[in-house]
């Protein structure tokens, strides 16, 4: 008999963390740098850099209900799940590092091939090595507040590794290019990515449980499953609501990128950084470079506050906003189940995302030498969103508690998994439509990135668009109806039922 109430072990939570924190090696860099990889770095067209990143994210979407009806359907001794994570790995961390380099001598065509068949199949690993682990999180436990401390722990994980792709990747990729090229560079850092997104995926499987099944007189039916699906009204405002969300990501990561490169003065960022110690003298041609951690990793800004257009300020203070953003998150996250079990996830949520909205909207008031005001609406941000990561897939698994609640029938991974195809095509649409958007209103064009036009863009889409995009999520959780009366009958009511079978 399996306990509807199972209580978790500090190990076991911390252990299934680890599995996002290595998809968020590949998660974060594809949301904070990837755009500009492949127009800066890679070398191709706007254009076909969107295109690249519509496709691979859409194929990516079509692949996780694929994926989810497959892992529902998956019978072995470790579960259903898990063994996804485990032989999922190796590949990952092979294909990762191939979607990072960049060939020398090839023609522009078959650049462009190779990043996106790189670029699908990372993504199409992504899908099976991630869907079926956020499908594991609903299986672990069927204890509301288990599940919503699970992804406490989960998305502090998370945090952890966004502050290392934001904090440490730009200055060391800079760092690696050193005698080499930017290309080399990327090479070498996700290179050392990959290795740790390995060995966190092996503590993953053999740290963890599968514990909810479905029900032993459930048959596999995936039509029937389906239909129960689109009669669930949680689970399409959940899909739109996750759509949204996820194109904020890939949207606000270009489009903020782009606001500290090119709009933010570099003077003002120069001066800010001079006071945490972190600026040093002109290094002559040839000379060695001063020791150190901080010179080790790029932290160092080697320049002229009067010529500061080559130097790598705008890496370093970016990178230090990163930094700053996800450590709040980080702190503020510990709070998400005592909110949860105070007000709801809903409200919870709802309250996170609309408190977001109105403070991002504040960063297109700022003037570009306001760098304070930046750092201070980063930590704000951070503060009001930072609740919301852990409790959205926390009601995910509400939403597949919902159908076995209505319809006697649990199918989690095809919950997860259509809840995968829009956080695919969010990410998709956010990291396309950031570029069409520019090259549509603004002219942007990625050889001028400094013309007026683009940077009143970046300006208008780190803050407009990004603050209304907050808004339709905050709607579309008000919508949601499992409020946190509703979330705690269901639990009961299937820990009743639960106690009838037989296994």
């Amino acid at each position: 008999m399996q306990d509807g109430a199972q209580k978790l072990s500090f190990g076991e939570k911390a252990g299934y963390s680890c599995g996002d924190a290595a998809a968020n090696l590949v998660f974060m860099t594809m949301i904070l740098f990837q755009t500009n990889f492949y127009t800066d770095v890679f070398g191709i067209t706007a254009s076909a850099a969107a295109t690249i990143l519509l496709v691979a994210r859409l194929w990516d979407a079509v692949a996780d209900p694929i994926v989810g009806v497959l892992a529902d359907r998956t019978k072995t001794r470790w579960g259903k799940f898990r063994p996804w994570v485990l032989f999922t790995a190796l590949p990952w961390c092979v294909v990762m590092i191939l979607a990072y380099s960049t060939p020398k001598g090839w023609s522009m065509g078959a650049m462009i091939a190779y990043a996106a068949i790189t670029n699908i199949l990372l993504m199409s690993i992504y899908s099976m090595n991630n869907m079926p682990y956020s499908a594991l999180g609903g299986v672990m436990t069927g204890d509301v507040n288990e599940r919503a401390k699970l992804n406490s722990f989960r998305f502090i994980s998370v945090n952890a590794a966004q502050f290392l792709v934001g904090g440490l990747t730009l200055p060391l990729v800079a760092k690696f290019a050193v005698g080499h090229d930017l290309q080399y560079g990327w090479r070498m850092i996700m290179t050392i990515w990959a290795a740790l997104c390995f060995v966190l995926f092996l503590i993953t499987f053999f740290s963890t449980k599968e514990r909810i099944q479905p029900p032993p007189q459930q048959k596999s039916d995936f039509m029937q499953d389906f239909a129960g699906l689109i009669k669930n009204s949680p689970w399409i405002v959940m899909f739109a609501m996750t759509l949204v969300h996820f194109a904020i990501l890939t949207f606000r990561g270009g489009a903020l990128y782009n606001y500290y490169h090119h709009y933010v003065d570099k003077a003002a960022m120069y001066d800010w950084v001079q006071k945490l110690g972190l600026t040093g003298p002109v290094l002559l041609s040839g000379a060695p470079r001063p020791a150190g951690i901080l010179e080790w990793l790029g932290y160092i800004v080697h320049g002229d506050r009067s010529n500061l257009a080559n130097s790598n300020v705008a890496d370093v203070f970016n990178s230090i906003i990163n930094m700053i953003g996800t450590g709040v998150t980080i702190i503020v996250l510990l709070l998400s189940p005592v909110l949860s079990k105070k007000f709801g996830k809903k409200a919870v949520a709802a309250g996170g995302f609309g408190l977001a909205a109105l403070s991002t909207f504040a960063f297109y008031l700022l003037g570009p030498t306001n760098v304070n005001g930046m750092v201070a609406l980063t930590i704000l941000i951070a503060i009001c969103y930072a609740p919301t990561i852990p409790l959205i897939w926390a009601i995910y698994a509400d939403v597949a508690d919902y159908s076995e609640w209505k319809t006697g029938r649990r199918f989690t991974g095809i919950v997860f998994a259509t809840i995968g195809f829009a956080l695919k095509s969010g990410l998709a649409l956010g990291s396309s439509s950031f570029l069409w958007f520019m090259a549509g209103f603004f002219n942007y064009n990625t050889k001028l990135p400094d013309a007026p036009q683009a940077v009143q863009g970046f300006r208008v889409c780190s803050g407009v668009v990004v603050g209304l995009l907050f808004a339709v999520c905050t709607v579309l959780l008000i919508i949601y109806k499992l409020n946190k009366r509703l979330t705690i009958q269901m639990a009961g009511e299937l820990a009743e039922r639960r106690k009838q079978f037989k296994y």
